[in-house]
């Protein structure tokens, strides 16, 4: 099915660092800090914004609020959004809906999230949780799979059932699990944002303390805190403002949430979302008109949900990106790194970076937007724009959560891009598509609301 409503564009990004959880700074303090970088980035004020969405798993509800209300306290139409894992993609994927329905011109998402060290748990000791369904579905299928009962905390114990039961049915082994953690710590390498940058090689990754039969430490992401900032605009905003050196569209975007198959597959595998993250694919391709094989083939630089290198596996399958059953022979031919058929996680991905829920998401647009306008530095992938259309090859992004939705959006650069004159690099004073530095006062005082500024100087004095 096309796309419907208007064309819309990604003018603004920003993103902080991604940290250990340690209680060092504040959800507001890093929502302040990649707002103002994507409106940096943009070149406007937060006056322009017409409407918010923003994400976070572990907060009081109106956090959203108290950390724009920092920039000012303009009236709009602020949502706070919590959806698991694909938290930050889901408040994207609301800002985009809005601008693409013609309501406003101009949204803003931002994503944060100030974590607790160790697995993921309830906030809610009182009731079940609502991931509790899954936790029992993947016990129970254990037994089906040739390693039997598993160990270890739930979300990697149920991806690392999902895996096993791709090996069984299609070959693979741990081995291919631990080229595709190596390699995301290699790409995190390069990238200042990441939590970890060791580089870990394959050797290093197996010998890692086990969490569960299929998984060492370093295939799993790490809890984080940081944030990431989008602003989404239509195509008349961004030509009314002069942004065509730097808006990538969104192309295509779609959500998914569970099917039946979740539950009446009897499959690992969907326990763990591969239908939902098909399904969801299979919507971004058909909406931007790209079919079959020779769709995929127009996909360049991909980044994906990696929580477990389980996952990414997965995910090479779901997404299409390799013929049904063949993700581990993609890993085996090194179609996932710099040389290959895509370059898959250059950021370093969940594992290597982090992984702030109410932040990735938005965090992997960042990412996309920085590769296409080609100011990804040491993480740039070679060969996107080596093809007769100007506008070159697609960015492709996917963020799950279980219990579940998913998120996939499809960028390019418009055809009406041009690179020259004035752009977000200037503007912030320095490269942030690979460079992280913190924001000064003057840098919020660039971007504040005009209308309301002694509201905003008070906020962040408290």
């Amino acid at each position: 099915m096309p796309a419907l409503g208007r064309r819309t564009f990604i003018v603004g990004v920003g993103c902080t660092a991604f940290i250990k959880p340690r209680g060092q700074r504040t959800t507001e303090e890093m929502g302040l800090e990649a707002a103002t970088k994507a409106l940096l980035d943009a070149g406007l004020t937060y006056d322009a914004v017409e409407v918010a969405f923003v994400g976070y798993c572990y907060g009081d509800s109106t956090t959203g609020q108290r950390a724009l209300y920092q920039l000012g306290m303009t009236g709009i139409p602020i949502t706070n959004v919590n959806n698991n894992c694909s938290t930050g993609s889901t408040a994207l994927y609301n800002a985009n809906t809005l601008v693409k329905s013609g309501m406003y011109d101009c949204a803003l998402a931002l994503g944060f999230e100030r974590m607790s060290r160790g697995s993921l748990g309830t906030n809610f000791p009182d009731r079940e949780p609502p991931t509790l369904i899954l936790n029992r579905a993947t016990q129970e299928l254990e037994q089906t799979l040739s390693t039997g009962e598993n160990h270890g905390p739930a979300a990697p114990r149920m991806f690392s059932n999902g895996a096993q039961e791709y090996f069984d049915k299609y070959g693979g082994h741990i081995n291919h699990l631990a080229q595709i953690a190596s390699k995301n710590h290699k790409h995190s390498v390069n990238n200042p944002y990441s939590q970890f940058r060791d580089g870990w090689t394959v050797e290093q990754v197996l010998a890692a303390p086990k969490i569960t039969k299929q998984l060492t430490k370093y295939m799993c992401s790490p809890t984080s805190d940081g944030a990431a900032c989008a602003i989404v605009v239509s195509e008349d905003f961004v030509h009314k403002h002069g942004l065509e050196n730097q808006a990538i569209e969104l192309v295509a975007q779609a959500m998914t949430t569970d099917d039946p198959a979740t539950f009446e597959n009897k499959s690992e595998m969907d326990v763990v979302g591969y239908t939902m993250s098909k399904n969801c694919a299979d919507q971004v391709f058909s909406q931007a008109g790209l079919v079959g094989k020779q769709g995929r083939d127009q996909v360049g630089v991909v980044e994906l949900h990696d929580c477990f290198a389980a996952n990414e596996l997965l995910t090479y399958d779901a997404l299409g990106l390799c013929e049904h059953g063949q993700a581990h022979k993609l890993v085996e031919r090194g179609d996932n790194t710099y040389g290959g058929k895509f370059v898959i996680n250059p950021s370093g991905g969940l594992e290597a970076k982090g992984h702030p829920l109410g932040a990735t998401g938005i965090g992997m647009h960042f990412y996309i937007t920085m590769q296409l306008r080609q100011w990804a530095g040491p993480m740039q992938a070679p060969g996107l724009f080596d093809i007769a259309d100007k506008r070159g090859k697609y960015g492709l992004v996917h963020n799950i959560g279980l219990g579940g939705a998913v998120v996939c959006s499809l960028l390019r650069r418009p055809e009406f891009f041009k690179e020259g004159g004035e752009d977000g690099r200037k503007r912030i004073g320095y490269n942030h598509g690979h460079e992280c530095r913190p924001i000064t006062r003057a840098d919020v005082d660039k971007v504040k609301s005009r209308k309301s500024s002694q509201y905003v100087l008070q906020l962040a004095r408290l």
